[in-house]
């Protein structure tokens, strides 16, 4: 940030802060003059500050600190109800957004007013509070960046309707960073620290910070990466590196997955940009592939009509896709049973919805095998007897 923007903007964060203080420390320093002449005792210095400044002092602290509270819980509380009756969405955000750096506010005017009055308020002290003025107005911005997270989303959707959500979320992180780098060069300036000399000064070391930066560019490439390919999205269900849940969030370093035993994983884009991903959410189908055994008393004839009625029930089921392969065979004579295989895709991939269409084939299943006379098999083994000992 050049030196000259960096003092416009220090000297506009200070022009706020003393407009909003309203002098109100001259205004309670004449009105203390009375105070003196009746109380003399209050003239009487603790700390080196007369009593009264001191009293004074933390009156006011404390009255910006109840102020604080009430703007905060009744004026925004009340701005929001309002904002509600809005057609938009943005304002009750926006009013949301700046409820900490508003309360936080009142603070800094009431540090300033407090070693205004205890005539403490130093260089050092001055630098101090200007550079919490700087940080709130700063914290503001970007709380109202934040606020207006769907005017993000709604430009990228222009460009881009299916990644319209990590778009603007990795756009809004940029301009975030931005801000506050511009923020923090303001920050530095009121220090007397030459931002454009500290930057150029840091070349010396860019080699050795490139070298300790490379995980962190790679993490970055990769969510370009990610962006790109568009292979995975905010809400569905990956499987990637061993690691699967559904995808909260794709930043600028991390992807964040949320397991189905609800920890949340964190993993560099790195290695999601480069190792496979199942991407179980742009499945249109699901998979049953099952195995029945029938008692070996089963005739070929039985077998013939639980094979064809199966098969039957499947291609007249309604959550059974018919554009996908239907299998239906007698194909292995196992140990303890003939077997049946049944190769099939539900017309849904929504797991509960597959679940329930699985329950259901299942129990026809059950009830074609019943009807036609045969029982499922289990483990079992047969013992013959040639002859009994002689007793």
């Amino acid at each position: 940030m050049p030196h000259s923007d960096a003092n416009i903007t220090i000297t506009k964060t200070i022009n706020v802060i003393d407009g909003l203080d309203m002098n109100l420390d001259h205004t309670v320093q004449s009105l203390l003059a009375p105070a003196y002449e009746r109380f003399p005792f209050l003239s009487e210095s603790l700390w080196g500050i007369p009593l009264a400044n001191l009293m004074a002092a933390v009156t006011i602290l404390l009255l910006f600190l109840m102020l604080r509270r009430f703007f905060t819980y009744i004026v925004m509380e009340t701005l929001q109800k309002l904002a509600k009756h809005t057609a938009t969405y943005y304002d009750d955000r926006i009013i949301s957004a700046l409820k900490g750096p508003v309360s936080f506010a009142f603070v800094v005017i009431g540090l300033h007013l407090f070693f205004l009055l205890i005539f403490k308020e130093t260089e050092t002290i001055k630098k101090m509070l200007n550079t919490l003025i700087i940080f709130d107005i700063f914290w503001a911005i970007i709380a109202i960046a934040d606020a207006l997270r769907g005017v993000f989303h709604h430009a990228t959707a222009k460009f881009n309707p299916d990644l319209a959500k990590e778009m603007g979320n990795f756009i809004l992180k940029m301009v975030k960073i931005f801000i506050g780098g511009i923020g923090l060069a303001a920050m530095l300036q009121v220090w007397g620290i030459n931002v454009t000399a500290l930057i150029a000064s840091l070349g010396l070391g860019g080699l050795a910070f490139a070298l300790a930066a490379k995980d962190t560019a790679a993490n970055l490439f990769g969510s370009f990466a990610i962006l790109a390919d568009k292979s995975i999205r905010i809400g569905e269900w990956i499987k990637v590196d061993g690691v699967e849940g559904v995808v909260e969030d794709v930043g600028m370093r991390t992807t964040k997955i949320r397991s189905f035993d609800k920890s949340l994983i964190t993993v560099p884009n790195s290695i999601v940009a480069n190792a496979p991903i199942e991407n179980y959410s742009r499945r249109g189908v699901r998979r049953i592939k099952m195995h029945i055994g029938l008692v070996y008393g089963t005739s070929e004839a039985q077998i013939a009509a639980i094979v064809s009625e199966i098969k039957s029930m499947l291609q007249n089921h309604e959550g059974i896709s018919q554009k996908e392969t239907i299998l239906v065979n007698f194909d292995n004579f196992g140990d303890s049973s003939l077997d049946i295989f049944i190769y099939t895709f539900t017309a849904t991939a929504n797991w509960e919805r597959y679940l329930a269409i699985r329950e259901d084939i299942n129990i026809k299943i059950m009830q074609i095998v019943e009807a036609n006379g045969s029982s499922f098999a289990f483990p079992s083994r047969s013992i013959y007897v040639e002859s009994m000992p002689s007793m």
